[in-house]
C-alpha cells in the first residue's frame, strides 16, 4: 500500500510536506522502516526491498519504506537536500510510523534514524560520491570530454554538480565527503544471502532468494 506521511520542510507552512511510502503496516507489534539505498543504488535495490517487504509480512513484521526529499515521487528538489535533512526525514517517519527497527541499504546506512536494526553492503559517503564521480569521467571520455574526478569536486562543492543523472547541490557533496555508516547497526554480509549484491548489476534486478535469506534474518532477530 502507498501512504503519505508528514516529512520535516522548514519551508512548508506546516513545517511538513506529505511524502509517500510504501508499507506493509497491518498495526503488528515489530515494525521495520527501510532506509533506502541512495542514487541509482535505489533504483537497482527497490524490488528486492519490496520483496523483502513482503517476506517480513508474511512473517508478521510491519514494514514502510519512505521516499526521502527529492526522490522518487518527491516534489522536493533534489539539489536543495542534505544528508542532515535527509537523516530528520528518516527520524520523522521512524516516529511517525512507530517503527522498532530500521533496516538500511547500503548509502541507507548514512541517514538511519537511532533505532535498532540492521545493514546490509554499508557504504561510506566518500566511496558512494567516488562511484558517482567514476561514472561521470567515464561517460565524459566517452563522449570526447577529459574530466577528473579531483576537479569535478572542487566544482561540485561550489555550485552542485549533475552525476548520474542527479542534481546534487553542494551540501550534499559536502555531507557524503564525511559521512560514515551508523556504527550501532548490526552488519549483515552479502555473503550471507548468497549471490552477488543487487547494486553491481547494470540494471534494476531482484532475487527472491536474497530476500527471503535477510527476511529470515530479520525474523531470526527480532523474534515475536
Amino acid at each position: 500500500m502507498i501512504v503519505g506521511w508528514p516529512c520535516p520542510d522548514a519551508a512548508a507552512p506546516a513545517g511538513t510536506r506529505d511524502e509517500w511510502a510504501l508499507v506493509f503496516d497491518r498495526g503488528r507489534a515489530r515494525r521495520v522502516l527501510i532506509a533506502p539505498a541512495l542514487f541509482d543504488e535505489h533504483n537497482r535495490l527497490r524490488r528486492f526491498a519490496a520483496e523483502t517487504m513482503r517476506r517480513l509480512d508474511e512473517a508478521g513484521i510491519d514494514t514502510m519504506l519512505p521516499d526521502l526529499p527529492g526522490t522518487n515521487e518527491s516534489l522536493a528538489p533534489l539539489d536543495q537536500q542534505s544528508l542532515g535533512g535527509w537523516r530528520m526525514a528518516m527520524a520523522a517517519a521512524g516516529r511517525h510510523f512507530a517503527a522498532t527497527h530500521v533496516l538500511a541499504l547500503r548509502g541507507g546506512s548514512l541517514i538511519a534514524p537511532d533505532l535498532p536494526g540492521w545493514s546490509l553492503g554499508a557504504i561510506a559517503g566518500t566511496s558512494l560520491l567516488r562511484q558517482l564521480l567514476r561514472a561521470r569521467v567515464l561517460a565524459a571520455r566517452e563522449a570526447g570530454r577529459e574530466e577528473t574526478q579531483e576537479a569535478l569536486l572542487e566544482m561540485g562543492r561550489k555550485a552542485g554538480l549533475d552525476l548520474a543523472g542527479y542534481r546534487l547541490g553542494p551540501n550534499l557533496i559536502d555531507d557524503l565527503q564525511h559521512a560514515v555508516p551508523a556504527p550501532h547497526l548490526i552488519t549483515i554480509a552479502q555473503a550471507d544471502l548468497g549471490g552477488a549484491g543487487l547494486w553491481l548489476r547494470a540494471e534494476p534486478g531482484e532475487s527472491p532468494e536474497q530476500s527471503a535469506a535477510l527476511a529470515r534474518r530479520i525474523v531470526q532477530d527480532t523474534p515475536a
